[in-house]
């Protein structure tokens, strides 16, 4: 994949997320894999919700970091490094996210359950089943919190992201387009647990 093609991914999922209001104030990141050496990702300070060409950098896997790099750009790699399969990475801060991680955060795993919903991750086909999304103490060392990522996520699991406490969600998927299912069934469930929470 070219730059100017895994650019365009980049763009399509900083603004799908900006529409949706999960990427304030400049937050959030988005990468694409271009292949098993070089990614495409946001830039550090870029407005996600209007992201163009501009505001998207080149940057090496397993090479020093860009100048222009986000702080959080060793998470996107980490993932690209650990696992061939995954063509993009996106990092939202959806609100039942964020607030669900500091709720989980002790327990250390959100677990979803018996939605019909689960079924747009990847290789999930049926509700009868559950995913454990791993909950990770933030860390502004995120060399060291990419490291206790890896370390969490299991290469079996079926649950395509993890939860940042007080911070957001990390998602991926094979591709922009999968990646953007990913994380609006993400956004939906967790919404849905918030509300079930709150009810009981």
């Amino acid at each position: 994949m070219s730059f100017e093609e895994a650019a365009i991914g980049v763009i399509e999922m900083a603004r799908y997320a900006g529409a949706r209001g999960w990427v304030p104030a400049t937050s959030g990141n988005f990468s694409v894999r271009m292949d098993e050496k070089t990614a495409a990702l946001t830039a550090t300070g870029a407005d996600k919700a209007a992201l163009d060409a501009s505001g998207v950098i080149g940057a090496e896997i397993s090479g020093s970091p860009h100048a222009r790099a986000s702080a959080e750009a060793p998470l996107h790699l980490a993932r690209y490094r650990a696992n061939p399969g995954i063509g993009a990475v996106a990092h939202i801060h959806g609100l039942a996210a964020t607030l669900l991680s500091r709720r989980h955060a002790q327990a250390g795993v959100l677990r979803l359950e018996g939605w019909e919903l689960l079924k747009a991750f990847a290789g999930i086909t049926t509700h009868e089943t559950a995913i454990d999304i791993p909950i990770l103490p933030n860390d502004q060392d995120t060399v060291r919190l990419a490291a206790l990522a890896e370390e969490r996520i299991h290469a079996a699991s079926l649950c395509p992201g993890y939860l940042i406490a007080g911070h957001g969600l990390y998602v991926w998927g094979r591709t922009a387009a999968e990646t953007i299912r990913h994380m609006e069934a993400f956004d939906f469930l967790l919404t849905a647990h918030l509300h079930e929470e709150g009810a009981r």
